[in-house]
Protein backbone atom coordinates (compact mmCIF):
# COMPACT_ATOMS: atom_id res chain seq x y z
CA UNK A 1 0.00 0.00 0.00
CA UNK A 2 1.08 3.62 -1.32
CA UNK A 3 0.19 6.35 1.16
CA UNK A 4 0.45 10.13 0.47
CA UNK A 5 0.14 12.30 3.57
CA UNK A 6 -0.68 15.36 3.43
CA UNK A 7 -0.73 18.32 5.71
CA UNK A 8 -2.15 21.56 5.26
CA UNK A 9 -2.17 23.28 8.79
CA UNK A 10 -0.25 26.72 9.81
CA UNK A 11 -0.63 25.90 13.35
CA UNK A 12 2.48 23.81 13.94
CA UNK A 13 2.18 20.93 16.65
CA UNK A 14 -0.56 22.85 18.10
CA UNK A 15 -2.65 21.32 15.16
CA UNK A 16 -5.80 18.83 15.64
CA UNK A 17 -5.62 18.13 11.57
CA UNK A 18 -1.83 17.33 11.86
CA UNK A 19 -2.84 14.86 14.93
CA UNK A 20 -5.52 13.43 12.82
CA UNK A 21 -3.29 12.38 9.63
CA UNK A 22 -0.80 11.01 11.47
CA UNK A 23 -3.00 9.03 13.61
CA UNK A 24 -4.58 7.78 10.12
CA UNK A 25 -1.87 6.86 8.42
CA UNK A 26 -0.51 4.50 11.41
CA UNK A 27 -4.02 3.34 11.84
CA UNK A 28 -3.02 2.32 8.41
CA UNK A 29 0.33 1.32 9.01
CA UNK A 30 -0.61 -0.96 11.79
CA UNK A 31 -3.12 -3.11 9.16
CA UNK A 32 -0.02 -3.05 6.60
CA UNK A 33 3.13 -3.55 7.42
CA UNK A 34 3.98 -3.18 4.15
CA UNK A 35 3.01 0.18 3.95
CA UNK A 36 5.09 3.01 2.15
CA UNK A 37 4.26 6.87 3.23
CA UNK A 38 5.31 9.85 1.34
CA UNK A 39 5.06 12.67 3.49
CA UNK A 40 4.03 16.45 1.94
CA UNK A 41 3.83 19.61 4.01
CA UNK A 42 2.20 21.88 1.98
CA UNK A 43 2.49 24.86 4.61
CA UNK A 44 6.08 24.99 3.38
CA UNK A 45 4.46 26.25 0.32
CA UNK A 46 2.86 25.13 -3.11
CA UNK A 47 2.95 27.84 -5.67
CA UNK A 48 -0.23 29.18 -7.14
CA UNK A 49 -1.12 28.67 -10.47
CA UNK A 50 -0.62 31.50 -12.51
CA UNK A 51 -0.34 32.92 -16.78
CA UNK A 52 3.21 31.75 -16.58
CA UNK A 53 2.53 28.04 -14.90
CA UNK A 54 -0.70 28.04 -17.50
CA UNK A 55 1.92 28.93 -20.53
CA UNK A 56 4.36 25.81 -19.48
CA UNK A 57 1.95 23.36 -18.00
CA UNK A 58 -1.16 23.78 -19.96
CA UNK A 59 0.13 25.33 -23.25
CA UNK A 60 3.10 22.58 -23.28
CA UNK A 61 5.44 24.51 -25.26
CA UNK A 62 7.39 21.99 -27.74
CA UNK A 63 10.84 24.44 -26.11
CA UNK A 64 9.92 25.09 -23.02
CA UNK A 65 12.41 27.75 -21.17
CA UNK A 66 14.50 26.74 -18.04
CA UNK A 67 11.40 28.72 -15.84
CA UNK A 68 9.10 26.77 -17.55
CA UNK A 69 10.63 23.56 -17.26
CA UNK A 70 10.76 24.38 -13.65
CA UNK A 71 6.80 25.00 -13.22
CA UNK A 72 6.30 21.40 -15.12
CA UNK A 73 8.18 19.28 -13.18
CA UNK A 74 6.89 20.99 -10.12
CA UNK A 75 3.43 20.17 -10.86
CA UNK A 76 4.68 17.10 -12.41
CA UNK A 77 5.66 15.95 -8.94
CA UNK A 78 2.70 17.03 -7.32
CA UNK A 79 0.82 14.56 -9.57
CA UNK A 80 3.19 11.90 -9.68
CA UNK A 81 2.53 11.67 -5.65
CA UNK A 82 -1.24 11.07 -6.27
CA UNK A 83 -0.75 8.75 -9.29
CA UNK A 84 1.64 6.43 -7.03
CA UNK A 85 -0.50 6.53 -4.08
CA UNK A 86 -3.40 4.36 -3.06
CA UNK A 87 -4.79 6.10 -0.44
CA UNK A 88 -4.46 9.81 0.60
CA UNK A 89 -4.55 11.03 3.86
CA UNK A 90 -5.12 15.26 3.63
CA UNK A 91 -4.97 17.30 6.52
CA UNK A 92 -7.79 19.86 5.95
CA UNK A 93 -7.39 22.84 8.80
CA UNK A 94 -10.75 24.99 7.83
CA UNK A 95 -10.12 28.72 7.56
CA UNK A 96 -12.25 31.13 6.93
CA UNK A 97 -15.22 28.46 5.95
CA UNK A 98 -12.98 27.18 3.50
CA UNK A 99 -9.96 24.79 2.76
CA UNK A 100 -6.60 26.19 3.41
CA UNK A 101 -4.43 28.16 0.57
CA UNK A 102 -2.21 25.72 0.50
CA UNK A 103 -4.04 22.93 0.08
CA UNK A 104 -6.30 24.85 -2.83
CA UNK A 105 -2.87 24.92 -4.53
CA UNK A 106 -1.79 21.60 -4.23
CA UNK A 107 -5.54 20.81 -5.77
CA UNK A 108 -4.91 23.16 -8.63
CA UNK A 109 -1.41 22.08 -9.29
CA UNK A 110 -2.72 18.63 -9.91
CA UNK A 111 -5.74 19.19 -11.62
CA UNK A 112 -5.05 18.79 -14.99
CA UNK A 113 -7.22 18.43 -18.30
CA UNK A 114 -5.44 15.21 -20.25
CA UNK A 115 -3.39 13.79 -17.29
CA UNK A 116 -5.90 13.45 -14.01
CA UNK A 117 -9.14 14.18 -15.62
CA UNK A 118 -10.42 14.34 -19.37
CA UNK A 119 -13.26 15.60 -21.51
CA UNK A 120 -15.09 13.27 -23.83
CA UNK A 121 -18.53 13.18 -25.39
CA UNK A 122 -20.45 12.25 -22.32
CA UNK A 123 -18.52 15.09 -20.18
CA UNK A 124 -15.66 15.11 -17.75
CA UNK A 125 -13.89 11.97 -16.58
CA UNK A 126 -11.42 11.62 -13.84
CA UNK A 127 -8.52 9.75 -14.63
CA UNK A 128 -7.59 9.11 -10.79
CA UNK A 129 -9.75 6.24 -10.57
CA UNK A 130 -9.06 3.40 -7.51
CA UNK A 131 -7.78 5.41 -4.89
CA UNK A 132 -9.09 6.60 -1.23
CA UNK A 133 -8.94 9.97 0.61
CA UNK A 134 -9.30 9.97 3.71
CA UNK A 135 -9.87 13.72 4.89
CA UNK A 136 -8.45 15.04 8.69
CA UNK A 137 -11.34 17.36 9.02
CA UNK A 138 -10.87 20.01 11.49
CA UNK A 139 -12.84 23.78 12.72
CA UNK A 140 -12.73 25.94 15.48
CA UNK A 141 -16.12 27.10 14.92
CA UNK A 142 -17.28 25.28 11.44
CA UNK A 143 -19.41 22.52 11.50
CA UNK A 144 -18.94 19.58 8.78
CA UNK A 145 -22.12 19.57 6.24
CA UNK A 146 -23.21 22.85 7.57
CA UNK A 147 -24.23 25.43 5.28
CA UNK A 148 -21.44 27.02 6.27
CA UNK A 149 -19.30 24.35 5.38
CA UNK A 150 -17.66 25.52 2.19
CA UNK A 151 -14.77 22.95 2.47
CA UNK A 152 -16.35 19.39 2.79
CA UNK A 153 -18.28 19.35 -0.19
CA UNK A 154 -15.92 21.02 -2.39
CA UNK A 155 -13.63 18.40 -1.29
CA UNK A 156 -15.38 15.47 -2.00
CA UNK A 157 -16.33 16.89 -5.48
CA UNK A 158 -13.07 18.08 -6.67
CA UNK A 159 -11.65 14.56 -5.94
CA UNK A 160 -14.48 12.99 -7.28
CA UNK A 161 -13.84 14.93 -10.65
CA UNK A 162 -10.75 13.31 -10.75
CA UNK A 163 -12.06 9.92 -10.28
CA UNK A 164 -11.51 9.71 -6.25
CA UNK A 165 -14.81 8.74 -5.14
CA UNK A 166 -13.75 6.59 -2.16
CA UNK A 167 -13.52 10.00 0.18
CA UNK A 168 -14.27 10.02 3.68
CA UNK A 169 -13.82 12.07 6.62
CA UNK A 170 -12.68 11.87 9.78
CA UNK A 171 -14.09 15.53 11.89
CA UNK A 172 -13.15 17.58 14.43
CA UNK A 173 -15.10 20.27 14.29
CA UNK A 174 -16.87 22.77 16.53
CA UNK A 175 -13.73 22.67 18.65
CA UNK A 176 -14.16 26.58 19.78
CA UNK A 177 -17.47 25.64 21.29
CA UNK A 178 -16.37 21.96 23.11
CA UNK A 179 -12.92 21.02 22.35
CA UNK A 180 -13.22 17.55 23.88
CA UNK A 181 -16.64 16.83 22.58
CA UNK A 182 -15.50 17.68 18.85
CA UNK A 183 -11.86 15.19 19.75
CA UNK A 184 -14.48 12.66 20.96
CA UNK A 185 -16.12 12.86 17.36
CA UNK A 186 -13.44 12.42 15.42
CA UNK A 187 -11.87 10.15 17.78
CA UNK A 188 -15.24 7.86 16.76
CA UNK A 189 -14.66 8.29 13.59
CA UNK A 190 -11.18 7.20 13.36
CA UNK A 191 -12.12 4.27 15.80
CA UNK A 192 -14.89 3.07 13.06
CA UNK A 193 -12.51 3.98 10.00
CA UNK A 194 -11.65 0.91 8.39
CA UNK A 195 -7.65 0.11 7.79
Amino acid sequence: MNILHLDAAITGENSVSRKLTADIVNKLKATHSNAHVVYRDLHEGVPAIDANWFAAVRLAPQDPTPAEKALIATSDAYLKEVQDADVLVIGSPIYNFNISAQLKNWLDQIARAGVSFRYTEAGPEGLLKGKRAIIAYSAAGTPIGSEYDHASGYLRFILGFLGITDVEFVAADRLAMDRDAGLARAQEALDKLAA
